[in-house]
């Protein structure tokens, strides 16, 4: 709850919030609009908020409520709530393939956007390396012998390395990667969800590269020769994933954390 919402001291909002009653659905955030009335439908509506639809990625100037905020000592006024969850939080049920059998390569299947240069940096390095089976699904004015077929998530738990790239926030494919038998490997997180990707620790939940990826072939190398390593970053994942799996807990938290928000906000 205090991870979500690490708001301390009361706050009066300015007279840009938002009443509870006041929001609408919006053509482009419809998953947003139906995530807030699951549980903001237990409250008055008459309470006031600033309510951040979308892929935010700085801190609100007021305390908001937000899927996404920065990992910073300074993202206090981002209040997490579990956001788009129809795309984020995607697990795997069964991942019938061990470790052991899965290809010894890195797969990586996604749009990419001229803005998204992190992406960019990540082609134009490896694109066609042996170690990896990686390209962008969608058409632009980029590279376009970067363009490979879409691959299902089936398809891509037959390899042992899912890249998970933030895009314009999180990457949106570590929930289920870290659900699988396959292992996310990444730069370190920039961005966070209700995922809480900010207590994730590096060579332990996750394989950690270099932000200029320049390490990449080397710690690859490293966990195809040591496969219990490999198994342990698995187990661990799996660990960190069951803490969503609880229904009934994440109701409760969802309504705390609201509940924490308003009682800071309304008074």
């Amino acid at each position: 709850l205090n991870y979500y919402n690490q708001l301390k001291e009361k706050y009066i909002l300015s007279q840009d919030a938002q009443k509870l009653s006041e929001i609408k659905l919006q053509k482009n955030h419809k998953t947003y609009y139906f995530d807030l009335l699951e549980y903001g439908r237990y409250f008055n509506q008459h309470l006031k908020g600033h309510f951040l639809f979308g892929d935010i990625t700085k801190t609100p100037k007021e305390p908001g409520l937000v899927k996404s905020r920065p990992i910073n000592n300074q993202n206090t006024n981002s209040i997490i709530l579990k956001w788009n969850k129809i795309r984020h939080f995607t697990f795997i049920s069964k991942d019938d393939l061990p470790y052991a059998k899965k290809k010894d390569q890195l797969v990586f299947r996604a749009k990419v956007h001229s803005s998204q240069t992190q992406r960019i940096k990540f082609l134009e390095k490896y694109y066609g390396h042996k170690l990896c089976n990686i390209g962008k699904v969608n058409s632009n004015s980029l590279n376009s012998n970067w363009m490979a077929k879409r691959m299902t998530i089936n398809e891509q738990l037959h390899y042992k390395f899912i890249l998970c790239l933030e895009g314009n926030d999180v990457a949106s494919n570590l929930k289920w990667v870290m659900s699988s038998n396959s292992i996310a490997v990444m730069p370190k997180p920039k961005f966070e969800t209700w995922f809480m990707e900010g207590i994730l620790v590096a060579d332990h939940h996750y394989i950690l590269i270099k932000d200029d990826y320049s390490d990449l072939e080397e710690k690859l190398n490293f966990y195809i020769e040591n496969p219990k390593k490999a198994s342990s970053i698995i187990e661990n994942a799996h660990k960190h994933v069951s803490q969503f799996q609880d229904q009934q807990r994440e109701d409760l938290l969802s309504l705390m954390v609201i509940d924490k928000y308003f009682k800071k906000t309304n008074y």
